[in-house]
This record gives C-alpha cells, structure tokens and sequence, in this order.
C-alpha cells in the first residue's frame, strides 16, 4: 500500500497525462500535408462535451509536403453529412501559430481557439476543421465527434 501523499502525487499525475492526450480523430483529406497530432483542450473524453460560452484551444501538429505563401482555416460543424460554416476569430494559419512561408518538409503548430456560443443549440455533430494552403488545397482536415452542452 503507498502512503497517502505519494498516492495523490500519481494520482495527480495520471490526471494529468489524460488531459494531455493527443485526441482520435479522422483524417478528411489531408493532401498537401500530414499530421502528427492533434489536441483540442480542455478534451479529456471523447466525444468531446463542448460548454456554451467557453473557448477550447485547438493545437494541430503537420509536416508540410508543400511550399506555401500562406494558409487560411475553414471550420465547420458537420450534422447528417451537411457542413454548416463555424465562425473562429482568426481564420489566417499564419496568424496562428505557423510562421509563414510554409516550407516543404518542415513541422508546423498551428493554434487557434474554438469559441462556443451561449446561442448554439444543445446537440451532438462533428467538428470538421480544414487548413487549406495559397491554391486552397488541403494541408490538413481532420474530424472529431464533439456534444455541445449548457
């Protein structure tokens, strides 16, 4: 049996590493790019219950296969395979985390945040989140079920 603070101390630190973990998600089509990880926080559990009002940080981990002037994000929520544009408040991948030109063959962290709005409506979808390069193809998209609630 540990003692009381050392089982704490791992406790702790298991919660931790949960929080931490990189999230499953599906590829939808990255082309000029691939990536490495992808986490969305806090994201403990999948799906993952998004809270209206709070902003979730989104960190996506890819190498790019491509050069590249610039980089320009599109989010959608995806109910019954229709895609229903998500506003984010900074959509420019250079503003977010990517120093710009991309490079062929170089990693890149591209930040951003997804606020969710009091107004959404309580529902289970899919967040779809594309990174598309200066001909508007695909440096990476990925997909994630996600349950917006109160």
């Amino acid at each position: 049996m540990l003692p009381l603070p050392l089982a704490l101390l791992l406790a702790l630190g298991a919660a931790t590493i949960a929080l931490a973990e990189p999230l499953r998600f599906v590829d939808c089509g990255s082309i000029d790019g691939s990536i490495q990880e992808v986490n969305v926080s806090p994201c403990p559990t999948q799906p993952c219950l998004l809270h209206k009002g709070t902003s979730y940080s989104i960190n996506v981990t890819f190498a790019s296969k491509i050069e590249s002037q610039g980089s320009k994000a599109r989010v959608y929520g995806e109910m019954l395979h229709v895609d229903i544009p998500f506003p984010i408040p900074e959509p420019d991948g250079c503003k977010s985390g990517i120093q710009c030109p991309i490079q062929k063959g170089h990693s890149y962290s591209y930040l951003n945040k997804l606020p969710v709005k009091s107004e959404y409506p309580s529902i289970k979808l899919i967040v779809k989140w594309e990174l598309v390069d200066d001909q508007d193809q695909m440096l990476f998209c990925w997909k994630i079920p996600v349950q917006i609630t109160s």
